[in-house]
């Protein structure tokens, strides 16, 4: 571990040099690529700069300790070196998950896709109470939310719903989002009072960039027809919405978004790219998993992943066996700690992979 610490050290060293050179800074694209490599070392670099100095202060305390008659000077110095060897422990473990192989996809935008699932319109309601804690989540971390397409059930609920999340880190907060979610509560449609059980899927989708996936323009066929429901003064006035077909596949995104067709036509083709890379993701996963136990799961959409229970107040993740009972601010976008439980849980989880190894 600290061979590759220190080599990572003289890389950080070496970049800085070159960033200070101005053949590099002439070169935009060369710096650009510099300062996202020296950025992404930084934290790791300063948890090892931490790490030495409290492992100096050990052995400063320790020498003192072999000369020093003062008493009072004696416990100050015992309790320096016990913060010492209990910081040392804590930049270790630090330094472990930092050093832990990065998901190239972390930085990434994401597409979201939610779909009402079983439970007809109380499952459409879900599927929008859902798309609404998603944008409230966004907001909270400042990520900014692009609508692609939605299709609704006329009573406030969605059968489906696509949009994109916008910001740095997106995908590293939302991957573990996918799969399906299940809500238990007496439905605005039951007269009965009795509780209904439905569900809704989610599927979050890193946006991929054109290096990312190999797109023949030859397999798309584009359609345009006139947008519909709310909307401004284009809508059902022009022919600006767009269904993308991507022959190969079957796959079909309309987007009506914008009043563009120009710019729906860019945002169909975002969520296709999405989708595909998807798909080779999910093939790589699937030989992850035949090779080695899987872990917290990413991809698979039909893993039940969660449950909202409103009667009990309570919303629990299956995974990781925690429950909240703050139902109301996890609906209203306060996904932190199911989030950071979850990540918590993978990272373990590769420590683990990596010690068996």
């Amino acid at each position: 571990m600290f061979d590759k610490l220190e080599a990572l050290v003289a890389r950080f060293e070496e970049i800085q040099d070159e960033l200070a050179s101005p053949m590099v800074t002439n070169d935009q694209t060369r710096f650009r690529k510099l300062m996202k490599e020296q950025s992404d070392m930084a934290e790791i670099i300063d948890a090892y700069k931490e790490y030495k100095q409290a492992k100096q202060t050990i052995e400063d305390s320790i020498e003192l300790l072999e000369t020093e008659k003062d008493e009072d000077m004696r416990e100050m110095l015992k309790e320096e070196l016990s913060d010492a060897k209990k910081e040392v422990a804590r930049l270790e473990e630090v330094i472990k998950i930092l050093l832990l192989p990065k998901d190239p996809n972390d930085s990434k935008n994401v597409v979201v896709e939610i779909r009402g699932g079983a439970g007809g319109d109380e499952a459409a309601l879900f599927a929008a109470e859902l798309y609404r804690m998603y944008v409230k989540y966004a907001e909270n971390n400042r990520f900014k939310i692009e609508m692609v397409s939605f299709n609704e059930n006329g009573i406030g609920g969605f059968k489906e719903v696509v949009f994109m999340v916008n910001g740095q880190g997106a995908y590293s907060k939302l991957k573990f989002e996918s799969g399906v979610h299940r809500v238990q509560r007496v439905p605005v449609t039951e007269s009965g009072g009795r509780i209904h059980t439905s569900t809704a899927t989610v599927a979050i989708m890193p946006e991929a960039e054109e290096v990312d996936v190999e797109l023949d323009m030859n397999d798309c066929r584009f359609d345009v027809f006139r947008a519909s429901g709310n909307g401004g003064q284009c809508v059902n006035t022009t022919d600006s919405a767009v269904r993308l077909t991507h022959i190969p596949t079957g796959i079909v995104i309309s987007c009506q978004d914008e009043k563009s067709q120009l710019k729906n036509r860019d945002k169909a083709l975002k969520v296709l790219r999405a989708k595909l890379y998807e798909m080779e993701l999910e093939k790589a996963r699937a030989k992850e998993a035949s090779e080695r136990k899987s872990q917290v799961g990413t991809g698979d959409r039909s893993e039940k992943i969660r449950t909202y229970n409103f009667p009990q107040g309570r919303v629990t993740d299956h995974r990781i066996h925690l429950t909240s009972y703050e139902i109301d601010k996890v609906m209203n976008g306060d996904l932190t700690e199911f989030i950071d439980a979850l990540t918590a849980a993978d990272q373990a989880a590769k420590l683990l992979g990596q010690e068996e190894e």
